[in-house]
This record gives C-alpha cells, structure tokens and sequence, in this order.
C-alpha cells in the first residue's frame, strides 16, 4: 500500500471530542487503518462496475482507466482509498457475516459515502465523477478481466449478459491465463435457471446492479 494513501497527518492530531463520537478525523483514522489490512491494489485489469476483488479476498481491483484521483474544488482528492473502503467492507461483510452481496453493498456504499463527506467532499459530485469510468455489463471495453474475479456481485444480480460479456472476450482477445472459463460458464448456467425459476413463480425480471 503506498503510504501516500493514508492521511499523513491524521495519526498526530488529538482528538477534543471522546473517541464513541461521530467524528470526521476519528473516520479518517477508521479509513487508514482499513487501507494497512489491504495485501494487495491490483489496476490492471478491466473491472466491471470499477472495482471488485478476488475469490480468496487478498486482492482489491480498481479498473485499469479509472483516474487515481479528481480535482475538486482546486484540491485533488485521491479516489482509491474510498474504492479500496468499499470493498474491503462489501467483500468481509459476505464471507466473515454471511451476508448477501445486496445487504453487504449497501453497507459498504453508506461507508463510502461517510469518508467521502469526512474528507469535505460532496457525495454527489464524488459520484458523478465516478459514473463516468463504470464499465457496464455491455461496454466494449469489458476485455481483459482477472482471472480470480469474485463472480458473486453478478452472479447475486443474476447478470446474464456481463458473465456472457466475459466469456465473449476470450473469444476475441482471450482472457489471463489460468482463468476458468468452466466456472464462468458454470455460474450463467445457474444464473439462467434461476431467472427462469423466478420468472415462472413471478414473472419479474431481475435488477440491473450498480457499482460492486
């Protein structure tokens, strides 16, 4: 982890108010130490939804075009750090609590959205930024995805045509080495059956899924 991540100074500064307080600094101090237990950030990869991480939890991707940082307001604000927050939430929430990947998104997405508003940024400025760089389940660009990618996110969202987009982009420039397209096939299989299921009990046609 770079140490130009982390908030230089906020290990130094004392709190005036009692640690249990709502407090953008005591957040700040939150967000740095979840960026330490990051192992690995992985930009070299295209990441449907801009970021995600692997199967085993030990790596967090950021899409491979995503700027590392915005200007805002004539200060640059660094972008990773809130992804890498993100993640790191959704994906220890699923494995660690059991959650669905729904309930562990939103709670990861109001976490986000905390340390963006703690280091004096407006949500939705941030967030229009970022819309910008998401790669949807159509996008052309969707070519060169890691092998180890937690399909989970998708799969839970039942994204049929962003896990035929994957095995489409071997066909036209061939996925990493290593990765396991009889997973992938696998996974739309189930995908298939469970929106069939789903539409002859109710007829209802699945949601598309917002950042991962």
């Amino acid at each position: 982890m770079p140490l130009d991540v982390c908030h230089p100074k906020t290990p130094h500064e004392k709190l005036r108010l009692p640690n249990w307080f709502v407090s953008s600094l005591m957040l700040d101090r939150a967000l740095d130490a979840v960026l330490r237990r990051a192992k690995t950030i992985d930009r070299e990869h295209d990441i449907p939804y801009l970021a995600g991480y692997s199967q085993d939890g030990k790596t967090i991707y950021i899409d491979r075009h995503m700027p590392r940082s915005f200007d805002y307001r004539g200060q640059e604000v660094d972008t990773d750090r809130f992804l890498i927050l993100h993640e790191e939430v959704e994906k220890t929430l699923i494995d660690q609590l059991g959650l669905h990947y729904m309930h562990a998104h939103q709670i990861a997405l109001r976490a986000e959205q905390a340390a963006v508003r703690a280091a004096g940024v407006r949500w939705r400025d941030y967030d229009r930024f970022m819309q910008q760089f998401i790669k949807h389940f159509g996008d052309e660009r969707l070519t060169k995805v890691p092998a180890d990618l937690d399909l989970r996110p998708y799969r839970d969202e039942h994204d049929v045509d962003l896990l035929s987009r994957m095995l489409a982009a071997d066909k036209r420039h061939g996925l990493p080495e290593g990765t396991d397209k009889a997973t992938i096939r696998q996974k739309l299989d189930e995908v298939k059956g469970q929106i069939a299921a789903k539409a002859v009990g109710h007829g209802q046609a699945p949601a598309a899924p917002t950042r991962s």
